[in-house]
């Protein structure tokens, strides 16, 4: 598939506000479906964030196969930061066509349309950017893009879990309905296969580890560019964060985190007895709970697959075999490290050239997905 060309085709044809997309000389159509989501999260939440009503009604894209009857499901899990889908069309439409499944694309906690559009607002970014500098002093990689993210996070690291935490029900929720036969577009199933990037890759390995409700004991997990504990993740990116609010929530997680998990409330209990709240703390650092973390990885042998690059700055591709193989002869060869031929990076790994080099690119992305594809069907 010429990768160049369908991304200029989806993103002309895609938009959330309408119920259902065509797709011109394709059998596949996207379904818009409304999701409300549970917000009181057993007080697991930023208060204020209650307050945002975008977060707890929204619509997620669904990529339905020719065989609308089709008993195949795979959740498509997107990077940190993202506000818009268009980076993703092409993937979820290339793995609906490619393996006859239903593709979900469904974002996570204050992403994409569950945020404040002011959030994408140059203008609007711009002014509350140099207002964050004029009172912190000068921030490396503060962008517009990035604020609204590093205001938050500085503001209250906790946000990291809450997010994962509500994102993670909220896919639990939505399995659920599919596999009791609940769901308003996709056929009664519980076959579900996860495809990640990047924070969803992080995300997803959390709830593989916990498997909330038996949902995934079988399923098979594709990683592109992630994997790693957080603890070897270096965020800082214009498109991502500022130095400031990465360091505040590394701080966080690898110095204070584990040390405020004392007495006896909700949280705590969460954290230290369930089986996700296990696996959130595993997946910090390499030594936090390794036992636990790498004995669920082994159980999970021919599961998981991750494909990382080797100019990767963001989540280092030495991370990710640290964290998946390199400490069992058995999962050798679970990870692979890629290098494309031409200027990529952790945010834009295919970029969208108007030269000879886009065939390079839909070269990369047809044996990237054409792994996936074989690995997911």
């Amino acid at each position: 598939m010429e990768y160049t060309q369908q991304f200029k085709k989806l993103q002309s044809v895609f938009t959330s506000r309408q119920k259902e997309v065509t797709i011109p000389d394709s059998g596949i159509k996207i379904y818009n479906t409304e999701f409300r989501s549970d917000n009181s999260l057993n007080g697991f939440v930023n208060r204020n964030d209650t307050l945002i009503t975008e977060n707890n009604n929204f619509s997620y894209p669904i990529f339905a196969p020719v065989n609308k009857d089709s008993e195949k499901v795979i959740l498509l899990l997107h990077g940190l930061n993202e506000r818009s889908w268009m980076k993703y069309l092409v993937w979820a439409y290339f793995l609906a066509e490619n393996t006859g499944s239903y593709v979900i694309l469904f974002p996570i906690s204050f992403h994409i349309n569950r945020s404040p559009e002011l959030w994408s607002d140059p203008r609007a970014m711009s002014d509350f950017m140099r207002d964050r500098n004029s009172h912190l002093g000068k921030i490396d990689m503060s962008s517009f893009a990035n604020i609204a993210l590093s205001n938050r996070l500085t503001e209250d690291p906790m946000r990291f879990f809450y997010s994962g935490y509500q994102t993670m029900t909220d896919i639990v929720t939505m399995l659920n309905s599919i596999k009791n036969g609940s769901h308003p577009v996709i056929p009664r199933t519980g076959n579900f296969n996860i495809f990640a990037y990047s924070i969803g890759a992080f995300l997803a390995e959390i709830i593989l580890l916990g498997n909330p409700d038996n949902l995934l004991t079988k399923s098979k997990l594709f990683i592109f560019s992630g994997g790693s504990v957080f603890s070897n993740m270096r965020g800082t990116s214009k498109l991502i964060m500022d130095n400031l609010a990465f360091e505040k929530i590394y701080g966080f997680y690898l110095n204070d985190f584990e040390k405020s998990l004392k007495g006896k409330n909700p949280l705590v209990d969460f954290l230290r007895f369930n089986q996700v709240g296990m696996a959130f703390r595993s997946m910090i650092d390499f030594a936090r709970l390794k036992t636990f973390r790498e004995s669920i990885f082994k159980r999970l042998k021919g599961q998981i697959h991750s494909i990382t690059l080797k100019k990767d700055t963001i989540i280092p591709a030495e991370g990710v075999v640290k964290t998946l193989s390199s400490w069992s002869r058995e999962l050798q060869d679970s990870v692979e490290v890629w290098d494309f031929p031409y200027s990529y990076s952790h945010e834009n790994p295919f970029p969208i050239f108007n030269t000879s080099l886009s065939q390079e690119v839909d070269q990369c992305f047809d044996r990237l997905f054409l792994q996936a594809k074989a690995f997911l069907q």
